[in-house]
């Protein structure tokens, strides 16, 4: 299959604009070319990964990549984290991570349900763009597995 038909959506949850534009900026200084859309709030995230039917039906034929934060204004990341991972259509979606918190039982919590990576926001700005650009390497060499 042709690198174009396979080509990844980044799907994005990141209330913070801040950051929102942080990661963006650095993952294409990665070199990765790759769509990012990006959601402040998990309602709308969920409405385009599971459509408005919320049966995820509409994400089967998507290769999707779910870039994660856990602080949203109107749900958890952990509750969206289950949903995503709990659904037949987006189960084998890589879901990253990316929050500032380092809980351990939150880590834990995040891997028991299906995280793939989760990485902790470094605190100052140059060891957060750093993270976020070898991020971005790591997304132009991984593969997205097909959905049923």
């Amino acid at each position: 299959m042709s690198s174009e038909a396979r080509a990844v959506t980044i799907v994005m949850i990141e209330d913070d604009e801040g950051h929102a534009r942080l990661i963006e900026k650095n993952i294409r200084r990665a070199g990765v070319n790759n769509a990012i859309l990006p959601f402040t709030n998990g309602t709308d995230a969920l409405t385009y990964l599971f459509g408005a039917d919320g049966s995820g039906e509409v994400s089967r034929a998507r290769h999707l990549l779910v870039l994660l934060d856990l602080n949203l204004p109107d749900m958890t990341g952990v509750d969206i984290l289950e949903k995503v991972k709990g659904n037949r259509h987006t189960k084998l979606t890589p879901v990253v991570v990316l929050t500032t918190t380092d809980d351990e039982r939150e880590i834990q919590r995040c891997y028991d349900l299906g995280a793939n990576v989760y990485i902790t926001k470094p605190v100052d700005y140059e060891s957060f763009a750093n993270a976020i650009r070898q991020l971005g390497l790591f997304f132009s060499v991984m593969q997205v597995p097909e959905t049923n």
